[in-house]
Formats: structure tokens, C-alpha cells, sequence
């Protein structure tokens, strides 16, 4: 196996470290950090550059083995919400540039996660001459279409599409992420690629139910649903309460949430509001932010997983609880249509539908060995979402464009720093 040379990853707008269920934080941070360490277990290096939101952040700490995770400064140093951090994408850019500098570093490509990334990503390839890999998570034109956003910045779409055209290679979740690409952005399906995320088939796997609730506290003859990720209106959640109004199946039914952060309190109080005038408030529970290490045992506590979402580029949490043995009652949306196999895994029920989630957590609820089954079907099918299989599909694609470099039959060519890398 040939060795690559050292690659830059961009997160900007949120660091790997950040656990999932905050306001920033979800599925990406998951993804950035397993694909770096997965990649350094196959001979890639990597440096992973986040905005520093802390005076106290080292410049660099390490995030695995043969991966650094370095802090950049751009803007003010603390928290800022994603809609506040486009005009510091091109000084985080000439941060990265001046650390690779004073390090006397070469990297050999450039992968972005997320819009703002890819902004300072194109940047940083141009300035370079190296080739870059774009991965989107979202896409704004797709989240409006899908009624996921009631607005989303204009130079956000703007962006996107130009950033999908110029990048050398966009990575695409799902087949249907790829057409959106095409559809929304004009990107040549020769220039995408599609390679799944994964998930730790150590970590998420089936495991007795009754030992996870006596681990976690829970009540062992409760019905559980539960809601696993970052407390947004896109995730749906108010469509899951209004269905518990709608359900039979409420003896010692529970619906716990896991997620939020410490920014999560409006959204909260909103929910609450939706359970009370429902009149299901004793049956939701707000667990909390749980660390993504410490999430397996609240897949295999519940009975279903439900995932409401308006709109889901990939949808981890689906594929988690799939890995861990449990059922899964999910919007047919983006990449949960692509993940959950309607009446073999789970079952896929329209969007902003409370009835349609009732009566599929009605009928799951009801039937262990119907559970049981679908369960264990949906253990078999996620084997193939592995963290070593996207290692080995992004290490091929850096690969290969690396290959396009040297025969001149792609990539871009080298061009002057730009102004911002040089000045900002």
C-alpha cells in the first residue's frame, strides 16, 4: 500500500470533539472524527482544523493515533452559531495556512465538511494546488425543498452551488444525496461519490435490553421510544408528541429524548408546551446530551427508535439503532429512506404525520416478536455500514485524484495565494 501524502481536514464550524445533540453538533462531528483516526489506521495522516472558540484550546492536541486536531483563530473566541460565522471563513483559512507554514507542512489535498469549510477549502486548494474534497452534510436548497428550513441564507445557496461545481470530488452520503447534487447544484455524477458513513459495530450492537435499563436507571417493563439527536424543529420532534396523543398502545409508554445542549432551552420549553397542550407531558423525558462513546446502551434500552425528521442527509441515529438490534420508525426523507428498509428493518412513514407514527409505534409496540425480528434483520443489514469501509473508500478517492494530479487529467492547477490567505 503506497503511502498519501498528509491531508487537511476542514471542520470549521464545529469541532469532532463536540459531543453530538448540540445546536452544531450531530452526525458530522461523528464522521470527521471516526473517518481521520479510521484513515490514520490505513496510513493517511491527518491534521483536522477547527475554529478556536476557547482562549484556553491548545493549538494542537491530539484527536487519535497519526491525527492532530489544531485550533484556529478566527473571530472572536467563544461560541457562535453557524449563521454568525461566514465572514471569518477566509481569516480560518489563512490560519490554516500559516500553520502548515510555521510547521513546514505540504498537504497533499484538502477535505471540507460543510458549506463554510468548503468555503475556506477552496481557498486554501487554489492557494495550493492540491485537489479538494468537499463533503456538504446539508444542503440548504434541499432543506427548503423539503420544508426542513422555513429560510436559509442566500449566499449559503449561492455558495453551495458554486462550491459543489468547483470542488475536484464532492462525497455524497446516499445515491439520493448524488442526484441532489446533480439537480440542485449541476455537480456531473462523475464527480461524486458515494460512500456511506459508518458506525462502530463495537459500540452499536445488540445487547440484552433488560441489563442496558438496569445500567441506565430505567423502568424494565416501560414501552420506550426513543429520539436520539441535536434539538432542532427540522428533527421533527413535536410531529413524535403529537403522535403519542394518537397512540393505544400508552400503558407505561415512555418517549425518551436524548440530546440538546446547554443552548437547547428554548427549544425544550417549545416541546413542552407541544406535550402539554397534547396532554402527553407525563409520558416525554429530556435525558440530555449523552456522549456519542456512552449511546449504546440507550439504543438497546428501547423498544423503537423513532426518527421524525423533515429532512436527513444520512440519518446516524437510524443506522445506529439499526446496528444495535432495534427497530426503527423513521420519515421517508433524504437518507433514512436510503438506510431504513420499509417493512424488513423498521417501517418509513410520511413526513409531518402523527397519525402514520402512531399507528406503526402502535403495531411495533404490540408485538415483540414482530420487534424481534426487524430487529435482528436490521443488525444484519448495517455490517456493511463499517468505519473501515468509508477508510478504505476515501482513501481510494484521494488516491485516485492524487493519480488525476500527476497525469494532468484532473485537478486544478496551481495558482497564486489568494489575497486572503496572504493578508487576512
Amino acid at each position: 500500500m503506497s503511502a498519501l501524502p498528509r491531508v487537511a481536514v476542514l471542520s470549521y464550524h464545529t469541532s469532532p470533539l463536540a459531543p453530538p445533540g448540540g445546536r452544531e453538533s450531530g452526525g458530522m462531528n461523528v464522521y470527521v472524527r471516526e473517518a481521520a483516526a479510521r484513515l490514520a489506521r490505513a496510513g493517511v495522516r491527518a491534521d483536522v482544523f477547527t475554529r478556536r472558540t476557547d482562549p484556553a484550546q491548545p493549538a494542537a492536541q491530539p484527536l487519535a493515533p497519526g491525527v492532530r486536531l489544531v485550533h484556529v483563530g478566527a473571530g472572536p473566541p467563544s461560541r457562535l452559531g453557524k449563521e454568525e460565522l461566514h465572514p471569518w471563513t477566509a481569516p480560518f483559512a489563512a490560519g490554516v495556512e500559516a500553520f502548515a507554514r510555521v510547521e513546514g507542512l505540504r498537504y497533499g489535498l484538502v477535505h471540507s465538511h460543510y458549506w463554510l469549510a468548503a468555503e475556506a477549502g477552496d481557498m486554501l486548494a487554489r492557494g495550493w494546488g492540491v485537489p479538494h474534497v468537499a463533503m456538504f452534510h446539508t444542503l440548504a436548497e434541499a432543506k427548503l425543498r423539503a420544508r426542513a428550513s422555513a429560510c436559509e441564507p442566500g449566499v449559503r445557496r449561492e455558495a453551495e452551488r458554486r462550491l459543489a461545481r468547483a470542488a475536484d470530488r464532492v462525497v455524497a452520503a446516499t445515491g439520493h444525496e448524488r442526484r441532489l447534487l446533480g439537480r440542485l447544484c449541476g455537480v456531473p455524477p462523475e464527480r461524486v461519490r458515494v460512500i456511506p458513513p459508518g458506525v462502530d459495530r463495537g459500540r452499536f450492537r445488540p445487547r440484552p435490553r433488560r441489563a442496558a435499563r438496569r445500567a441506565l436507571g430505567l423502568d424494565p417493563g416501560a414501552r420506550i421510544v426513543l429520539a436520539v439527536g441535536r434539538l432542532d424543529p427540522l428533527k421533527g420532534l413535536d410531529v413524535l408528541i403529537g403522535a403519542l396523543a394518537r397512540m393505544t398502545q400508552r400503558e407505561r409508554l415512555q418517549l425518551i429524548v436524548v440530546g440538546g445542549d446547554d443552548r437547547a432551552g428554548d427549544e425544550i420549553a417549545r416541546l413542552r408546551a407541544a406535550a402539554a397542550a397534547a396532554g402527553v407531558s407525563a409520558l416525554v423525558r429530556f435525558a440530555g446530551p449523552v456522549p456519542h462513546e456512552r449511546l449504546g446502551p440507550w439504543y438497546n434500552a428501547a423498544d423503537v427508535v423513532a426518527a421524525p425528521s423533515f429532512y436527513e442527509s444520512f440519518g446516524l441515529a437510524a443506522v445506529e439503532a439499526m446496528a444495535s438490534g432495534v427497530p426503527v420508525v423513521a420519515s421517508r426523507v433524504g437518507g433514512l429512506a436510503a438506510t431504513v428498509a420499509d417493512g424488513h428493518t423498521g417501517y418509513l412513514v410520511p413526513r409531518r404525520c402523527p397519525g402514520a407514527f402512531a399507528a406503526k409505534l402502535d403495531l411495533l409496540l404490540a408485538d415483540p416478536a414482530l420487534r424481534g425480528t426487524l430487529g435482528a434483520r436490521g443488525a444484519r443489514a448495517m455490517e456493511r455500514y463499517g468505519w473501515p469501509a468509508v477508510a478504505r473508500g476515501l482513501r481510494g478517492l484521494y488516491a485516485e485524484l492524487l493519480r488525476e494530479r500527476v497525469r494532468g487529467a484532473g485537478g486544478r492547477a496551481a495558482q497564486p495565494p489568494q489575497p486572503a490567505l496572504a493578508g487576512a
